[in-house]
């Protein structure tokens, strides 16, 4: 695949649980791309460097109000891996026109950078907001599954989470959202729903079945504009229906909003923070509506990781990364605000997962060629 980008890619966190991940899978598929790893602590990066090649640390602050003042060269893209909890990475290369990609935000969060972006009015390099589930994965299954359809009604979005997956210290903050409502669409209507409600069974396709619960993810925000769904649902479970269930109980009893406190930060991230040498993270995508010919329908797509959440995720940056710089054989990304799932080359981002082991069943072979 051609290189079409002359500058760096900087990586924030590039050295971290998913950020390696995330260079190692740039490096095999573009040797010739020079990476820049940036965090506060740069030497931790040193025996990353030395088995990419063609690679460098740099320090980088997102906490600082201007985190790329620093930097020796501009780079051509910033992939963030890391929480930018005050905008301040993301419009500092607003300013400086320097394409931005962000895998790490909640829905309100991302609503909430969407709104600063829009208001800047200068924007001179694309955005990406990639913090659909598994970067943008979920969405891109979603959207290639709504393909066939003439008219979308749902799409059901269930993830099986494995106690003994690996995770990055970003993920447990998801602990710190299951007491607070979130907007999805129901019937093309905005509608509030709780953490942890309205259970369904689902079986997975290594064979678990368990219940699954509703859950915050940015897809339930973008898919019923990229896709036309009038209702989309997210809802996750955990491989153990002891943990599931403890955890429903938990959130609909109130303890964890008693535990919503700081001083029980830590034991409320411990409940389900324990990263595990690894485990593989499961997908169904079921879709839902009528064919051209005005006949109910329903397509499922699974995709399973045996590498666990945190490779998916860095093979969904890895896409998104492709997608904005135009190496998947499109086009860059023109100027402005982008999501995974629309404009996304979907037959490119499928054989980047599949080359990567992700396992996808269900797709149209008209993307298996693509």
């Amino acid at each position: 695949m051609k290189n079409e980008c002359a500058n760096p890619i900087l990586i924030t966190g590039g050295y971290g649980v998913v950020g390696s991940q995330i260079a190692k899978i740039i490096r095999q598929r573009h040797p010739e791309i020079p990476i820049l790893l940036a965090g506060r602590n740069p030497a931790s990066a040193q025996t990353l460097i030395e088995s990419l090649g063609n690679a460098k640390s740099v320090t980088i602050d997102v906490e600082s109000e201007a985190p790329l003042a620093n930097l020796p060269i501009t780079p051509s893209v910033v992939l963030n891996v890391v929480n930018d909890t005050h905008n301040y990475l993301l419009l500092d290369c607003v300013n400086k026109g320097i394409g931005y990609i962000d895998i790490t935000r909640w829905t309100e969060r991302m609503r909430e950078a969407i709104v600063q972006v829009t208001m800047k009015n200068n924007l001179r390099a694309p955005v990406m907001f990639g913090s659909a589930w598994m970067a943008g994965v979920a969405a891109i299954l979603a959207q290639a599954a709504s393909e066939s359809f003439d008219e979308v009604d749902s799409i059901d979005l269930d993830i099986l989470f494995a106690m003994a997956d690996k995770a990055g210290p970003n993920s447990a903050e998801y602990m710190d959202r299951l007491t607070i409502p979130f907007n999805i669409k129901v019937n093309n209507e905005l509608q509030q729903r709780m953490p942890f409600s309205e259970p369904k069974e689902v079986t997975f396709p290594n064979g678990y079945s368990g219940k699954v619960y509703r859950f915050d993810v940015p897809d339930q925000m973008t898919l019923p504009s990229t896709t036309g769904a009038k209702n989309v649902n997210g809802r996750i479970g955990f491989d153990s229906g002891s943990a599931t269930g403890s955890l429903a109980f938990m959130v609909n009893s109130g303890i964890m909003k008693l535990l919503n406190r700081p001083m029980f930060d830590g034991v409320r991230r411990g409940l389900l923070y324990n990263p595990g040498k690894g485990a593989a993270h499961e997908l169904v995508i079921e879709v839902t509506g009528k064919d051209a010919k005005g006949q109910q329908k329903t397509k499922r797509v699974t995709a399973v990781d045996p590498e666990g959440q945190t490779h998916m995720t860095a093979c969904g940056a890895v896409v998104q990364l492709e997608r904005v710089l135009g190496l998947d054989g499109m086009p860059a990304s023109d100027i402005g605000i982008h999501f995974p799932e629309k404009g996304s080359n979907i037959g490119a981002a499928l054989h980047l997962l599949r080359s990567n082991g992700v396992l996808i069943e269900g797709i149209s072979e008209v993307f298996e060629s693509a």
